[in-house]
């Protein structure tokens, strides 16, 4: 039949046939483009483990975590008995981490303050958590922590103050004194895991970098810590009341002691593991934020941040700031005070709804407060941390929730 139409319909039968091969082959192509360059839907990470480093904002990265572990009903490696960090100084080992009754378990999350083990933490948390920490530029971090342990270093004790102590190192750090000086001397290379008195040799330099690489997913700059809290949540797949914060830890301006130019430069030598650490993670952040967010992205959703944040120290501040530790009214937030440091906290308004109170209250609380209430709820069975004041947040309702198992 094919044959005995005319030669003009077979040119249109012909010409319709191949429109359609053309419009299906087109549209199949978009249809493929568009599966490509649409983003694939991301899930929130729930197995990550936090180095908490010393003096660089780490408390407020752990108060972030610890909402978290309560916002989703996680487990959280908490320290054993009546210990309040996992084993510092000491290298970690699995039996500074209080056992849950499933002992074959691993746990969600880590963060409390321990000297970086990788084999022994890899025992107790899941084949596919997510591993990262925080660095400081070293000037500011040995300022801050020569206030903070003033009275418990050795080598801070015996000097005046910071430029007479960096004037002359040595004079001070003594070597039969080293575990109580390692908040001296290349802080964080100390909580890595590594010696803080190790000769700067630019071979074992990179191969201790390289080792860092290859431990953890992602490394934040507290100097930029609006900007790590966006990478950390993009790389996380959280939301962005998951990573609002207020400051934890800090202190009262007045405590400050100002470095000479003279004590800057000193400690770029004094502390150089330190120094060529910093230097090193922060082009990779910067690489990784140009890399997934980009700069434009990153300026709005920071932006973004700091309005949420302003909000809701709106609602939930007198004041809407941090003060010093003799006008906090409810001692239960009182944070840890120590050396020449004034730890500042907070002020909740009283009129708030019980929902929103609870909430308020937890993005205040002290680092000590949070992880002994998520202990005892965590192991009920287990005594209490040695604190004199429970939160007001801590009722037997919330002491029956217990963390899944699974």
């Amino acid at each position: 039949k094919f044959y005995s139409l005319s030669r003009y319909t077979k040119c249109f039968l012909f010409f319709n046939f191949f429109v359609g091969i053309t419009l299906f082959g087109f549209f199949y192509t978009t249809k493929q483009l568009v599966l490509l360059m649409t983003p694939r839907p991301c899930h929130a990470k729930t197995n990550v483990m936090f180095l908490k480093t010393h003096k660089t904002a780490s408390s407020t990265v752990l108060n972030i975590l610890f909402r978290f572990t309560e916002k989703h009903n996680l487990t959280i490696a908490l320290p054993a008995d009546q210990r309040f960090h996992l084993g510092y100084p000491e290298r970690f080992n699995t039996s500074f981490v209080e056992k849950l009754q499933n002992k074959m378990q691993n746990y969600n999350i880590m963060g409390n303050h321990l000297r970086f083990n990788p084999s022994e933490v890899h025992k107790v948390m899941a084949g596919d958590t997510f591993y990262f920490s925080i660095l400081r530029n070293p000037i500011f971090l040995l300022e801050s922590s020569y206030v903070y342990y003033k009275n418990m270093v050795p080598a801070f004790n015996r000097s005046k103050d910071v430029n007479e102590y960096l004037a002359s190192p040595l004079k001070y750090y003594r070597e039969e004194d080293y575990k109580k000086n390692i908040y001296a001397k290349n802080i964080m290379w100390f909580d890595f895991g590594y010696d803080n008195n190790a000769e700067d040799n630019k071979n074992y330099t990179q191969e201790v970098l390289k080792d860092i690489e290859q431990n953890f997913h992602l490394i934040l700059i507290a100097d930029y810590f609006d900007e790590s809290m966006i990478l950390l949540k993009h790389t996380l797949c959280w939301d962005l009341d998951d990573v609002i914060y207020f400051k934890l830890n800090s202190r009262s301006n007045d405590t400050v002691q100002t470095l000479t130019a003279e004590s800057r430069e000193r400690i770029k030598t004094w502390c150089s593991l330190d120094w060529n650490l910093y230097l090193h993670f922060n082009q990779s952040f910067w690489r990784r934020i140009e890399e997934t967010i980009g700069l434009e992205e990153l300026e709005k959703e920071v932006n973004h941040l700091r309005m949420r944040q302003k909000e809701l120290m709106e609602t939930c501040l007198l004041g809407q700031e941090a003060v010093v530790k003799t006008r906090i009214k409810d001692k239960t937030f009182l944070p840890f005070q120590s050396g020449d440091a004034n730890i500042l906290g907070y002020n909740i308004r009283p009129d708030l709804s019980n929902k929103t109170l609870k909430n308020c209250q937890k993005i205040i609380t002290p680092e000590l407060q949070y992880m002994s209430y998520l202990y005892s709820r965590q192991h009920p069975h287990k005594k209490r941390k040695p604190l004199h004041r429970a939160l007001p947040w801590n009722s037997s309702l919330e002491k029956t929730q217990v963390p899944r198992q699974n």
